[in-house]
């Protein structure tokens, strides 16, 4: 991957490359890249790529990360996401996509397809309900606004939410992007992944053993087809 990268001639620069989970943080010390592609799996064992994503999200906030794994199984996909991922990669993908998806993710884009978009939306629908709030415990949406965020959850559209709530779809659109501000989102993938990671942090380990738990599916095709990009630029509501 390293020398594909380097050889690859879409003004992707590698700043360093270890296959130890207790060497990536150094390499990002020393390299300060903009963007880390993280495996799931590492030398140290499964899934401990993950643990190291939770740590350099905390430790290196500047950075954009990028999970690979083995194929998109959805609790990997949930779990890559919930401790910080940016994007989700599988190496059944053509490596032309791995070019995109770091140029996506290092211009503050999310990296997901429909299906991995679902499966955040899914995970989010089944975590606990609770109020969303920032550090000190302070409620930063209103009832009605977490009212609709749940819909969200629950995969209704500005449209079913309206006849829901019996409002306009104009006045759910205000609704979201209210919300969006608040919590610093500008998709309902963006706002998903919020919440989810909020819920998850709430729930500890628990909810991330649950999911990984889950038995991992057998490698047995390959997917050719494009990876669309979720940006941070989007403002639909």
């Amino acid at each position: 991957m390293v020398r594909g990268l380097q050889e690859s001639g879409k003004l992707i620069k590698v700043v360093g490359y270890t296959t130890e989970s207790a060497e990536i943080p150094k390499q990002l010390s020393k390299g300060f890249p903009r963007v880390a592609i993280i495996s799931a799996d590492l030398e140290d064992g499964r899934s401990t790529g993950l643990q190291v994503v939770r740590h350099v999200r905390d430790s290196s906030p500047h950075v954009r990360i990028i999970v690979l794994v083995d194929s998109p199984h959805r609790a990997m996909v949930v779990e890559a996401f919930r401790v910080g991922a940016d994007g989700v990669f599988s190496r059944l993908e053509p490596f032309e996509m791995l070019c995109k998806c770091i140029h996506a993710v290092s211009d503050g884009q999310i990296w997901a397809n429909s299906d991995e978009m679902r499966f955040v939306i899914e995970a989010m629908n089944q975590s606990e309900a609770r109020s969303i709030r920032n550090a000190s415990g302070t409620r930063l949406l209103t009832k009605r606004e977490e009212e609709l965020v749940q819909l969200v959850a629950e995969g209704l559209t500005n449209r079913d939410i309206s006849h829901q709530l019996s409002l306009t779809e104009h006045t759910v659109r205000n609704y979201m992007f209210r919300i969006f501000n608040k919590l610093g989102t500008s998709n309902r993938l963006e706002l998903a992944l919020y919440v989810l990671n909020q819920r998850g942090e709430d729930r500890g380990s628990v909810f991330g053993g649950r999911l990984l738990a889950q038995p991992k599916p057998t490698l047995n095709s390959i997917r050719a087809d494009a990876k669309p990009e979720i940006s941070h630029r989007t403002t639909s509501a």
